[in-house]
């Protein structure tokens, strides 16, 4: 029997993809071979059958009694829990995450494999609940991280809500909070506690982790019974990220995975940006300190942010989000300290190959150059002109900077009608249409056009 459970279970998942009725015969095969061997083998054997997949066969139908079993698996697991659990988390999420990539499978298939690997959440959830604590910890991180990496990938869709609401209830026994999650301190935590002395080798199957966080809160941005599901209240996350500026920064830099991601629909991108708006809204400019709120530890994570927020600007079909985008763009510019807001600015002009950004932002400067001026002509700037210079968003610099954008490389005069978006049509992989930009470098045409 033993030696006969290494080959089955790979011959009956070939057929499981011709009818219902042969993906139950498959289940109810694998379901004998469980309660016949070893738990700890059949762990194996089920990990090196979903490694190996059949390339006669559709994957999705292929994995889907494998997973099955495996749950059964994890169910009949008598000791070293997190351990073999551990094992086994990374295989499913690489197998899900290649299915759920292809584009030629369909919505029935993709769900009867979610609705599997949501189950796996589910028994991992039920076992971690029967541990000791110092046990329950790492397996509840796990489970943790796992949750985050399916609902990412189940998120290909905005109509899986019954997926996204059964994982949102598992979350609550995994130890992680909404504030926890879209500032990434639950995603970093469960990290440390489960990849441990991996390293390398196992941030592979976190590559989703960060995605999954902040999805978890935007779905709940959609969804009021996901927020219910998961026991959070998103008013108060909201609100704790109004007023306290390094969460807001840490909770941009998480934001920045959903609007960078290629394979996620629009609607969630839509609903990011409304978040975005929501938690920078207020004249949040008064309560910057550049004393006690040192930006530098985050400029990275920034400036990817807002990197992602322009591609929202440019390729987004929608005139309403192009707009919302625009304006979050702004106030994330204005939640940055003057002294680092110019090195941002001319790391976005500097990075960016589009002709029409790259206008949008000159005049964005031109804007806090003339507010500045203002400023700095002020009874108040006047009386303690000082004790503000410090804080002065002006900088010779900005000449420079305006020099590098309408001086080419090598000397004479600007050529726009080469350089400009019109020669350079960009197709974006998750819209599926041609944009051809016009070469205008006036930023006043371009807002009306947003």
């Amino acid at each position: 029997m033993d030696s006969l459970s290494f080959e089955l279970p790979k011959s009956v998942s070939k057929f499981a993809g011709v009818s219902p009725e042969y993906l139950k015969i498959a289940d109810n095969i694998i379901h004998q071979f469980i309660k016949t061997c070893s738990p700890r083998d059949m762990l194996s054997i089920l990990c090196e059958a979903l490694d190996s997949p059949n390339k006669t066969v559709k994957a999705a139908a292929y994995v889907s009694p494998l997973i099955n079993g495996l749950t059964e698996v994890f169910l009949s697991l008598w000791r070293r829990h997190f351990e073999q659990i551990k094992v086994a988390v990374p295989v499913l999420v690489k197998v899900v995450k290649a299915i759920s990539s292809e584009p030629d499978y369909e919505d029935a298939e993709l769900e009867t494999l979610f609705d599997r690997v949501v189950k796996n959440a589910e028994c991992i959830q039920s076992v971690s609940m029967k541990l000791a604590d110092g046990v329950n910890e790492k397996l509840q991180a796990l489970l943790g991280l796992y949750v985050l990496q399916i609902l990412a990938l189940v998120s290909v869709s905005s109509t899986h809500l019954p997926f996204a609401l059964r994982l949102a209830c598992v979350l609550p026994d995994c130890g992680v909070s909404y504030l926890g999650l879209i500032t990434g301190s639950d995603v970093d935590t469960m990290s440390r506690i489960v990849i441990g002395e991996d390293g390398d080798d196992y941030m592979s199957f976190s590559s989703h982790v960060h995605l999954g966080a902040s999805l978890s809160v935007i779905w709940a941005q959609m969804y009021d019974e996901v927020a219910q599901a998961a026991k959070e209240d998103l008013s108060a996350v909201k609100t704790e990220l109004q007023n306290n500026q390094m969460k807001r920064w840490q909770a941009i830099g998480m934001l920045k995975h959903i609007f960078s991601s290629v394979d996620l629909p629009w609607e969630f991108k839509r609903y990011a940006v409304d978040f975005l708006l929501c938690i920078t809204s207020g004249d949040i400019s008064n309560e910057l300190d550049d004393e006690h709120n040192d930006c530098s530890l985050y400029m990275t994570s920034l400036f990817s942010a807002l990197q992602a927020i322009t591609t929202i600007i440019i390729y987004a079909s929608d005139a309403v989000l192009r707009k919302k985008a625009f304006e979050a763009l702004k106030r994330v510019l204005a939640d940055i300290p003057n002294s680092q807001r110019f090195n941002i600015f001319k790391a976005l002009i500097t990075n960016s190959d589009s002709s029409s950004m790259v206008a949008i932002l000159l005049d964005l400067i031109r804007g806090e150059m003339h507010k500045e001026s203002t400023l700095r002509t002020s009874k108040v700037l006047e009386a303690d002109n000082k004790a503000c210079q410090n804080t002065l968003f002006w900088s010779t610099n900005i000449l420079e900077l305006v020099e590098s954008v309408l001086r080419p490389v090598r000397g004479g005069p600007p050529v726009l009608q080469e350089n400009g978006d019109a020669e350079k049509p960009t197709t974006l992989e998750c819209c599926p249409r041609t944009i051809c930009r016009r070469p205008i470098m006036n930023g006043s045409y371009l807002f009306e056009r947003l």
